[in-house]
């Protein structure tokens, strides 16, 4: 009789959480019939990690995208040109990301928090609630910084070929063909090949390199922007203003590169102080305290 009565309680027990975890998969799947999917045609395909959790991110964004301010979303917008992923989300999409890893890593805190049982530990989950909200932000930063220094590094190449092609006769606009054509595959060739396409929609060559120089926001790009524009308003030739602006380019990039060789020394004080000196005296110094401790 004790037995059954025991026995009750946990088939009751047992068949409501079948029951909550039947109606949590239905509910989940009614849910996902709902989402409406986004028209990827003209979109850069989607990294394995981001594809498992876009559901969630279109769920969110259907219900809660159009409650978003504006000048956030043109923020955002600009952060996701400079980084060169505006064709692999929306702005409403990476805030939408931003949320949904923020409440993966709480989960995760708080499965980390229930294993430790201690108190005080409530600042584990929302300390990885900020991290999980943080970490696609940072992301699209080094994506930036990777993407400016791929630019500066290859800008003076390719205005080697720019400027081989303006002297042999061709316009900018055909030389700048020939740069694309020739010049070595990155960030700076998708971005001339935009020039490109908005040249031959119509728009004028100086708005057209004007337009790129406003996406990318790098000073190199900037300060050959004005030089181009200074020499077509003047009428000055072409070819030995991009030569200077060539030779400008190489010679800062060889200043940068005597920088960071400069810099190492410094920077290897701190790894050889805490780590390397201590192992060295270690392994030394052991076998000598042995031998005198035996000889004591």
């Amino acid at each position: 009789m004790s037995s059954l009565s025991t026995l009750i309680p946990t088939l009751l027990i047992s068949g409501l959480v079948a029951f909550a975890v039947g109606a949590l998969f239905v509910s989940l799947g009614n849910i996902k019939s709902e989402i409406r999917e986004d028209d990827r045609t003209y979109m850069d395909p989607l990294p394995g990690p981001l594809r498992k959790i876009w559901p969630l991110v279109n769920l969110l964004v259907q219900h809660f995208g159009d409650f978003l301010p504006v000048e956030q979303v043109e923020s955002v917008r600009l952060q996701l040109r400079k980084a060169g992923v505006e064709y692999l989300m929306t702005p409403v999409q990476f805030i939408a990301t931003r949320f949904v890893a923020a409440v993966i890593f709480g989960l995760v805190g708080l499965l980390v928090m229930l294993m430790l049982k201690e108190k005080g530990t409530i600042l584990i989950p929302l300390g990885a609630a900020l991290l999980g909200s943080v970490f696609p932000l940072m992301k699209v930063n080094d994506l930036r910084r990777g993407r400016e220094k791929q630019i500066v590094r290859f800008l003076p190449t390719y205005l080697d070929f720019i400027t081989m092609a303006v002297e042999a006769g061709m316009n900018l606009s055909g030389a700048i063909a020939q740069g694309v054509e020739k010049g070595p595959d990155g960030p700076l060739r998708m971005e001339l090949q935009r020039v490109m396409r908005d040249i031959k929609a119509g728009m004028g060559r100086m708005d057209a390199i004007r337009a790129m120089s406003d996406r990318l926001n790098v000073r190199e790009i900037t300060s050959l922007t004005s030089a181009l524009a200074q020499a077509e308003k003047s009428g000055a030739r072409l070819g030995p203003t991009l030569k200077i602006q060539a030779d400008q380019r190489r010679s800062e990039r060889f200043q940068r590169a005597e920088k960071l060789a400069l810099e190492a020394p410094v920077k290897l004080i701190f790894p050889l102080v805490a780590f390397i000196f201590p192992t060295t005296f270690l392994v030394l110094g052991f076998p000598i305290l042995m031998k005198f401790l035996h000889e004591v």
